[in-house]
């Protein structure tokens, strides 16, 4: 049993009584006149530590480790005590510094109890101490004590304690603060480019991957590593990612932080305590020391944060950033390198399925209506964010949500709203001081606040979150020019065309002051966490949509009637409209025709939506405004697809002339 805070004791060490004259109610007072304090029995404890100790109830074995239990003969060749010896060997091999032989000693448990060893045994037993191989170095003299695997609610106890920043909020979910960093650093982004990576992955003109050497990623390493043991403790995450039971990818997260611990607890998917115990050697390892600085005059280091990821090593080192986000996104770009090796194809998108057992991918970048359209009561979702689609269907990389909070308002959003509960990570929010009340409005901190939770916190998540085939690929532009359709239906390569484009338009202001759109493409609609060429993800896509028989859709939830400042936004309650549409097959066996330029098929009537909004053309008042515009914006294509153009897909690279031809015509 764990024991309570050391400082509460009493002279003598035992609870005194306390005799009160009179305040006893007529029907309980005693003859002689006297109130005691053992009206009801006394509690099972001679001092403070075994009061506290008694708060906590141990956790009792669910897997039965004796002879004939269900888990087989094999496991139950090893004690509880041999098990726990090897899981710990594990977490010191990981944490080994590469120049010297062994790892650090560790120990599990809270340091910060270490007083209280001289507690009655009930009270210290809780805790597993088991001391490994002593190696020859400094690193020998001192434990490292290690808290693997806690719960939130031992997370938001360190936190509260130890953590500056950390609070409860009127909610019960923590509210933290991630430091100088509220957002990922892409440009302090690193991959070791080996004689393997130089080959296979995307570099140059365009790619968000970022050269080191092995030498530097290992001096970075040495760094993060010699820092972490430096700790009286660490945190220890062992978890999995991705649903799909034959394709799922143990990783182990190693940080100082308990904000950092929890984030993980809730993105990456928690293992039952059967898997916990069979865990063994993680596939990939993240070292996240960002309290600590990265050393400037390291080679390629341009700030005091780097982020490095070693494909070979199956490893990632966090230094000089707080932000949770980064081992998110960095796990998710290990899984756009790992799933194409195994021909899954790994995506930026979210999914839902109907009751019917129909499912739909979501693409799109901030502010097209990714979350709200794949967000549907009358579906299940399987996913918000990180997918992979294999021949066992589809399946949610994550084990939760992370969601953004700004201006967040229940009646918008009330699956999110409702999430915010006690185990969900608040990032960066602000809040009364006295009520804990958040105020999403509030910008004090950073635009960027987040929700972390469970994605069992969302009422229709499929659990487990897997999925069959796609029925239907939907491509989301917010586009602010006024001149794509509401929605298109798409062939192969034009589905290829636009993935690989990643388009939408936003709006920003100028100098002067005059608001007008402007261009934004991310390939693969997540070209910050892609890792091979975009051409390669689009050509599983459509492989894999031609032999399921998924359908490509172009939907456009921007402006109509004119660009952003004329027109006016396409009214939601349309665009789910045509949403509904897609799911149900209607647009299926509805008559099309093209449109000039983009050569995309557009219906010419939905239910429930004014057929003249179909053809752009048609909303415009100034009809050369609108073939101007229309030419811009094909021009834009243009110029964001010349660096994929030379990239040749196949023997003689037909597939990436289809690609080409698909895009604008003019």
């Amino acid at each position: 049993m764990e024991s309570g805070n050391a400082s509460f004791s009493f002279s003598n060490g035992v609870l005194p009584k306390i005799h009160t004259n009179g305040g006893a109610s007529p029907r309980n007072k005693p003859a002689n006149g006297i109130c005691h304090d053992d009206s009801v029995p006394p509690v099972k404890a001679q001092t403070i530590h075994e009061l506290h100790s008694l708060q906590k109830k141990r956790s009792a074995p669910t897997t039965p480790i004796k002879d004939g239990s269900p888990r087989g003969a094999a496991f139950a060749t090893i004690s509880e005590e041999e098990r726990q010896k090897l899981q710990l060997q594990s977490i010191s091999a990981s944490l080994a510094s590469l120049t010297r032989e062994k790892g650090p000693n560790v120990v599990r448990g809270d340091p910060a109890r270490k007083a209280e060893s001289g507690a009655p045994k009930a009270a210290a037993e809780h805790h597993h101490y088991f001391t490994p191989t002593i190696s020859v170095s400094d690193s020998s003299l001192k434990f490292t004590h290690v808290l693997y695997n806690l719960s939130p609610a031992e997370l938001y106890e360190q936190a509260i304690k130890y953590e500056k920043g950390s609070f409860i909020t009127w909610s019960g979910a923590l509210a933290t603060l991630s430091g100088a960093k509220t957002g990922r650093s892409p440009r302090d982004k690193r991959v070791v480019k080996d004689d393997v990576t130089s080959e296979e992955l995307w570099w140059g003109k365009g790619s968000p991957n970022i050269e080191m050497d092995e030498h530097t990623f290992l001096t970075n390493r040495e760094r993060a590593v010699d820092y972490l043991n430096s700790l009286d403790k660490v945190f220890v995450n062992d978890q999995f990612l991705n649903w799909d039971p034959e394709n799922k990818i143990k990783v182990r997260i190693i940080s100082a932080r308990a904000y950092h611990s929890l984030f993980m607890h809730n993105m990456c998917i928690r293992p039952t305590p059967e898997e916990l115990e069979d865990f063994g050697t993680p596939d990939f390892t993240i070292y996240n020391a960002g309290q600590f600085p990265c050393n400037r005059y390291t080679h390629y280091m341009t700030s005091s944060t780097s982020v490095d990821i070693n494909l070979a090593r199956r490893e990632m080192v966090i230094l000089g950033t707080q932000y949770a986000g980064e081992m998110k996104k960095g796990l998710f770009s290990v899984m756009h390198y790992l799933m194409p090796k195994r021909q899954i194809l790994s995506l930026h998108s979210g999914c839902n399925m109907g009751k019917d057992g129909d499912v739909a991918l979501f693409f799109g970048l901030s502010g097209t209506g990714k979350t709200t359209l794949s967000t549907d009561h009358n579906r299940y979702l399987i996913g918000d964010d990180e997918h992979c689609w294999s021949d066992n269907g589809v399946s949610n990389i994550e084990g939760g949500c992370y969601a953004k909070c700004i201006d967040l308002v229940q009646e918008k959003e009330p699956d999110i709203w409702n999430a915010i509960k006690f185990g969900t990570v608040l990032e960066n929010v602000v809040f009364d001081e006295h009520t804990r009340e958040v105020d999403y409005t509030d910008k004090s901190v950073t635009e960027n606040t987040r929700a972390a939770y469970p994605i069992e916190y969302i009422p229709n998540a499929k659990i487990p979150c897997v999925g069959p085939h796609p029925k239907n690929v939907i491509l989301l532009a917010c586009d602010a020019f006024g001149v794509l359709p509401p929605v298109s239906k798409l062939n192969l390569a034009q589905t290829m065309y636009h993935f690989i484009s990643g388009y939408t338009a936003l709006v920003a202001g100028t100098e002067d002051g005059i608001k007008e759109p402007q261009a934004t493409f991310s390939a693969c609609f997540g070209a910050a966490f892609i890792m091979l060429h975009p051409t390669k993800y689009a050509a599983m896509l459509a492989e894999k949509m031609q032999k399921y028989g998924a359908t490509g859709w172009l939907v456009n939830t921007g402006w109509s009637g004119g660009r952003y400042g004329v027109g006016k936004r396409i009214k939601l309650p349309y665009t789910r409209k045509i949403i509904d549409a897609i799911h149900s097959g209607e647009l299926l066996n509805a008559n099309y025709q093209k449109t000039e330029i983009f050569g995309l098929e557009i219906p010419t009537a939905v239910d429930g939506v004014p057929s003249e909004i179909f053809d752009p053309i048609n909303t415009w008042e100034d009809k050369a405004a609108y073939k101007e515009t229309l030419l811009k914006l094909a021009g834009l294509f243009k110029k964001n697809f010349e660096v994929f153009a030379n990239y040749k897909i196949g023997n003689d690279g037909s597939l990436t002339d289809e690609i080409l031809a698909a895009g604008p015509n003019f």
